[in-house]
């Protein structure tokens, strides 16, 4: 297989344009504002729709770029970058990842409805699929979808929801795992699209969690909710394995943006160690701090390029087949285990190389501090889970720890 880690002219162009843009409208000083504010302004949504990246991986039929994963992670790693808080990034990997899903297995009405919509910054498509019993534990869901009539009732809870708020502002949705058939297991397991404004559903609160804070997390309660086959995604019972496809995804953009906050802070901290001055010389040239950043600056980059030859391999599966999901999902754990830890690593450390001014609201860096903490307990797969997922394919499925 002939090795090319070159992008294309026009993946380099495509760069560019979304570095330009984030330069005019994502400055530190805005994400500073959207950070305290605690909202992403309209004004950034609609940049983001008329540049092409809200839900980018969708069809081009119904307005989306049909985008490929290199593609679509070059927009992640780059909206991290200029947004170290991931509020941001968060909004657009959720609707990337999880349209995507929504996008290739939903009714023709939700595309056109609800995915449209998202991809002009009208909409808003997430993921729902936590309980306030745990999220990795899915034998554990008590939310229940039953047949009656025509229709399916939809009973339960979902928590720890990116998005609600916006998505109730937009009249948006989300990809929601009930159980269909609880006596199957996950085989009894099915994907509903799930209107967040439909009649008997109640967004509860908003978590008022430490980072990301342009953009809400919250819950919501299902009281008999009615919905019909057209909100069924996929087939009945098969909900899971699209949960599971739709990880992948999610994952894959959540390391991206990892990554490119992890490059900013490193840069930040690069300023900041050629201009401190102690005992009469800049603090970059102490070796404990050159040290310090080579071998943060080198598992960046080997991280950053696991994320790209996981991204070929996304597109391979999906283009050619040429790759099986399961393999694709090990190296997606790879990297979702590897780039939030990672780039916590590198705020921690930045930050210490900053003093006390690090310690203050002043510096940027404790933003993206709060904000990879998300990723690294767990959000999208907790870190343990990823370790299992990469176990299971090295050493076999019955090695699987939990059966």
């Amino acid at each position: 297989m002939p090795l090319d880690f070159t992008f294309t002219e026009e993946q380099e162009m495509f760069r560019q344009a979304v570095r330009e843009w984030c330069s005019k409208n994502l400055t530190l000083e805005k994400v500073r504002e959207i950070d305290t504010k605690g909202e992403i302004p309209r004004e950034i949504i609609k940049g983001l729709a008329d540049l092409g990246l809200l839900v980018m991986t969708a069809r081009e039929d119904i307005g989306g770029a049909n985008a490929d994963w290199v593609t679509t992670v070059i927009a992640a790693e780059e909206l991290g970058y200029a947004d170290i808080s991931l509020a941001v990034p968060v909004f657009f990997l959720v609707q990337a990842g999880w349209g995507f899903i929504v996008d290739r297995y939903a009714s023709e009405e939700v595309r056109q409805e609800y995915v449209a919509r998202a991809i002009k910054g009208e909409g808003f498509v997430g993921i729902a699929s936590t309980e306030p019993g745990g999220g990795s534990d899915v034998a554990g869901f008590k939310s229940r979808a039953v047949r009656k009539g025509d229709k399916w009732v939809l009973n339960g809870e979902k928590t720890y929801i990116s998005g609600t708020e916006e998505a109730k502002a937009l009249n948006g949705g989300y990809f929601t795992l009930v159980y269909t058939e609880p006596e199957k297991g996950h085989r009894g397991m099915t994907a509903f699209f799930l209107p967040i404004n439909a009649p008997g559903v109640e967004v509860v609160k908003r978590f008022e969690d430490m980072g990301r804070m342009g953009i809400s997390t919250g819950g919501f309660v299902m009281k008999d909710v009615e919905l019909t086959d057209e909100y069924v995604i996929g087939e009945v019972n098969r909900g899971f394995y699209l949960t599971m496809e739709g990880f992948d995804c999610a994952r894959l953009l959540v390391a991206a943006t990892c990554v490119g906050a992890a490059r900013r802070a490193l840069e930040i901290g690069m300023d900041w160690i050629k201009q401190r001055v102690v005992f009469g010389r800049p603090i970059g040239k102490f070796e404990g701090i050159q040290f310090d950043l080579a071998d943060l600056w080198a598992e960046l980059e080997a991280t950053r390029w696991l994320i790209y030859r996981t991204a070929w391999m996304m597109d391979k599966k999906y283009k050619e087949g040429t790759f099986a999901p399961r393999e694709v999902a090990m190296w997606v754990s790879m990297c979702k285990l590897k780039a939030p830890r990672l780039a916590f690593r590198v705020f921690e450390h930045t930050m210490l190389w900053h003093g006390a001014y690090g310690y203050t609201k002043e510096c940027p860096l404790e933003m993206g501090l709060r904000g990879v903490m998300s990723y690294y307990i767990g959000a999208e797969g907790a870190t343990n889970i990823q370790r299992i997922i990469i176990a299971r394919e090295l050493l076999g499925r019955e090695f699987i720890p939990y059966r």
